[in-house]
C-alpha cells in the first residue's frame, strides 16, 4: 500500500457508468416503458377497446419498444472507442500470433485438387 491508501499493482482507473448515445440507463428505460405501456392501456380504455384488443396493443408497443432499445445499445457498441483492455487484447494476440504473408493466409476453404 502507497500512503494514499492505493495498492501497489493495481489499476486505479476506475470506469466512468456509460449511459448510452442520449444518456439511456437500463432503469430509465424500464421507467419509461412502463408509463409507456400505461399510456396504452389508458388510451384504448378510453377507446372502449376490449381486454384483448387492450393486450394486443400493449404486447405490440412493448416489442416495439424493446427492439429500438436494441438498437440503440447495438449502435451504442458499435460507435464506441475501443477500452484499454480491448487494446491490450488486440496487442497480445499479435504477439502471440505467427506472422503470415499475404499469400499464406489459411481459408476455411479446401482445394480438391
Amino acid at each position: 500500500m502507497t500512503r494514499d491508501g492505493a495498492r501497489v499493482g493495481l489499476s486505479l482507473d476506475i470506469p466512468e457508468p456509460v449511459y448510452g448515445l442520449l444518456g439511456m440507463a437500463l432503469p430509465k428505460f424500464i421507467i419509461g416503458m412502463i408509463f409507456a405501456l400505461a399510456i396504452v392501456v389508458g388510451w384504448s380504455w378510453l377507446d372502449g377497446a376490449s381486454i384483448g384488443t387492450t393486450l394486443v396493443r400493449v404486447i405490440i408497443c412493448a416489442v416495439v419498444i424493446q427492439a429500438g432499445y436494441f438498437v440503440l445499445v447495438y449502435a451504442m457498441i458499435a460507435r464506441s472507442a475501443p477500452t484499454q483492455a480491448d487494446r491490450i487484447r488486440d496487442a497480445e494476440r499479435k504477439l502471440n500470433a505467427p506472422e503470415v504473408t499475404e499469400g499464406e493466409k489459411l481459408s476455411a476453404r479446401r482445394s480438391l485438387h
